[in-house]
């Protein structure tokens, strides 16, 4: 007889079903796990045996195979001790092979025989909801589980004592209450920044269209502050951007406890970060930081000190919202649909515009520096804003009266107004049922949007010849131009909304 426990593998987002086969036989004592194992699966065959041994079993003197099907999917990860510990239980007959059947196990076996919480919990019981299967994992998993559907049976166990116990009915192991992640109330307040008036004014529009924006400015201007008050502003996740986001953290294990996420992913990675962190990859092609930022934002601080080939790579996912990793033995797509906001000096001592402290070199140094960033990164980005320094008399300034609750309604109405609109174009489009901001609408679904009226078309028409915007160039005005629209209640485009999105164009840029 052969006792059957299906499991999953994880290619990027996509969940496999495998098939754990496991088969006792006469001859010569030796347990072989085949099927494309790597290291930590292979070594389930010592944890599942000092688990069992912990239970007061044994594994008899027989020959005992595991296959993991199908054979030529690499299996990687510690959770497939688990089902391999429920096959090896069915097929000694210390569990019924009928009761496991349907359900879809994963988790990491101490030698104590307790369940330690693994990752990618939450696809799999989606996963396992879509097939119509239950969903076997440890118990500080559960939390995360029981996100994927109300009709799913999950059985979050805190030991596999414990699950022999419930499938022989002398334990009843109960649904898990889902567990939603806190506000901790830490985020911080546009209040604290002093000054800066058009840069908040900037931020306001990035954060009402989900624009890309830059930031140019000294040491000490304000930018980095500026940019840690922009989760503060935006709306919080919708229920699918909640699951969407919490799936790509859960294939991370960078679930906390499970907790679902409900606020906007910040992501600030230091400039030493190599491309497989920032993009994805390494040896088992795990999502990198443009991906743990979906739906939220990618924050680069020092722009240039980055790497080039690092900084070059991410403007694939930028335009597409995709981050494609491709390898020898792995070829998977995560979502990457982020706001990138960049931060950078206008020179490497960041006193160009201050004749009393710049440096000799000045202005051929600023252009070296500046020059780090290539022209097409450069034209992905929808707003670019000089931040002045900051003077004494905006220090001693009271608190400004516009806090980041305020300026929070007015972004959360204009993307109210963004919604409502594609929600009502998507009979005629359907493209615009997947579109949530104005920086995701393009081609035709932009034209008809965003078309200003005739004095505004005229102004961008010169500008755009006067110039030199590339069509990139000229699409990122027009998405800009719509959200300054309905950040004022506006339902068209006009003069004036093109003239500011066109001030936030950078004319020239180190060249």
């Amino acid at each position: 007889m052969v006792a059957r426990v299906t499991t999953v593998a994880f290619e990027g987002t996509n969940v496999l079903d495998i098939d754990v086969q496991v088969q006792m036989s006469s001859g010569m004592p030796r347990f072989n796990l085949v099927g494309l194992p790597d290291k930590a699966v292979a070594e389930s065959r010592e944890r599942v045996r000092a688990a069992l041994f912990a239970l007061g079993l044994s594994l008899p003197a027989k020959h005992i195979a595991v296959n993991l099907a199908p054979a030529d999917v690499l299996k990687e990860g510690s959770h497939f001790d688990l089902p391999i510990a429920l096959g090896l239980l069915a097929a000694m007959g210390v569990v019924p092979l009928e009761e496991i059947s349907g359900y879809t196990a994963l988790g990491e076996l101490a030698l104590d025989g307790a369940l330690s919480p693994v990752a990618g919990v939450l696809p799999a019981a989606v996963n396992a909801n879509a097939a119509g299967r239950g969903l076997i994992c440890p118990a500080k998993n559960g939390g995360e589980a029981v996100w994927a559907g109300e009709a799913l049976q999950v059985l979050a166990a805190p030991s596999l004592l414990a699950l022999i116990n419930h499938f022989k009915g002398t334990q009843v192991l109960g649904r898990p209450e889902p567990h939603m992640q806190t506000d901790d109330g830490t985020i911080a307040d546009l209040r604290d920044i002093k000054g800066q008036e058009t840069a908040k004014r900037a931020l306001e529009v990035a954060a009402a269209g989900g624009h890309n924006m830059l930031m140019i400015g000294p040491p000490g201007a304000g930018k980095s502050m500026l940019a840690a008050r922009l989760p503060g502003i935006l709306p919080p996740l919708a229920p699918d951007e909640a699951l969407e986001v919490s799936m790509i953290h859960s294939l991370a294990g960078l679930l906390d406890e499970g907790k679902l996420k409900r606020r906007r992913p910040f992501r600030d990675p230091h400039h030493s970060a190599s491309l497989p962190s920032l993009i994805g990859g390494g040896l088992k092609a795990k999502p990198g930081e443009i991906s743990l930022a979906h739906n939220g934002v990618l924050f680069l601080d020092e722009l240039p000190e980055f790497q080039r080939g690092t900084l070059e790579a991410l403007r694939q996912p930028l335009e597409t919202g995709r981050a494609v990793v491709s390898r020898a033995n792995h070829h998977v797509t995560y979502p990457a649909r982020v706001q990138f906001i960049a931060a950078m000096n206008p020179c490497r001592c960041g006193h160009m515009d201050d004749p009393s402290r710049a440096c000799g070199r000045a202005p051929k140094c600023a252009a070296d520096y500046q020059s780090r960033i290539s022209g097409p990164l450069f034209d992905r980005i929808d707003l670019h804003i000089d931040v002045p320094a900051v003077t004494a008399a905006d220090l001693s300034l009271p608190p400004a009266s516009e806090g980041s609750a305020i300026v929070a309604a007015r972004v959360y109405a204009a993307r109210e107004v963004q919604a409502a609109r594609f929600k009502a174009l998507a009979n005629d489009n359907p493209h615009a049922a997947v579109i949530r901001t104005n920086a995701e609408a393009d081609g035709e679904l932009l034209e008809r949007i965003a078309a200003p009226d005739q004095e505004g078309r005229e102004l961008l028409t010169r500008a755009a010849d006067q110039l030199k915007l590339s069509a990139r160039g000229y699409h990122r005005v027009l998405r800009v131009a719509r959200t300054l629209a309905d950040l004022g209640g506006q339902e068209g485009v006009n003069r004036l909304h093109i003239g500011e999105a066109l001030s936030y164009r950078r004319l020239s840029f180190g060249r």
